[in-house]
């Protein structure tokens, strides 16, 4: 049997991409309570991502997504982390989100300060696997921005973060304009 370099690469990305789903998973989080969710997109889903991408830009007047929708289109798949927002029951003793406790940021609308924390470390676990695996990423708000519009990983899902990856000659993500 022959595997040629490109299947080869295909099927790196794709087991690097579900170890960083796991790695996600299993990161610490505050009061061990776990909200994170993940998605790994190829072929036309990833596709969709990348004009749902493109169709923000416009909207938002944010021309950096066009370049970042370029990048996701060039990709060979992009893993998507987010994170439910959900209080941890800490109430005065806490206080990172601005309210007085727990049920005041909730029926204020805001955001748990552990929410933002869980997520950056279970990207950061996820990241650290592509980077062991030598498989060229970069983290996206605009791409996590996107997979949120689009319900990828559900209406709870508050804030996410698109990782494209790709196995290639030249990293996509190094010169970007």
């Amino acid at each position: 049997m022959i595997i040629t370099s490109q299947q080869a690469e295909m099927d790196t990305v794709i087991a690097t991409a579900k170890a960083m789903c796991a790695a996600a998973r299993t990161a610490p989080k505050a009061k061990g309570m776990d909200f994170v969710r993940t998605a790994i997109l190829t072929g036309s889903d990833k596709d969709a991502l990348a004009d749902k991408m493109d169709r923000l830009a416009d909207q938002l007047g944010m021309g950096f997504f066009h370049r970042d929708a370029g990048n996701v289109r060039n990709s060979m798949a992009i893993v998507v982390i987010g994170q439910e927002n959900a209080v941890r029951g800490l109430n005065e003793g806490c206080r990172f989100c601005g309210f007085e406790n727990c049920k005041a940021c909730m029926e204020a609308g805001g955001s748990c300060a552990y929410t933002g924390v869980d997520l950056g470390i279970a990207v950061g676990s996820a990241v650290s696997i592509a980077a062991e695996n030598r498989v060229d990423n970069r983290i996206m708000f605009s791409a996590g921005r996107a997979a949120m519009e689009l319900n990828i990983l559900g209406e709870e899902v508050t804030q996410a973060f698109g990782i494209p990856l790709n196995a290639s000659g030249k990293s996509l993500y190094f010169d970007r304009k």
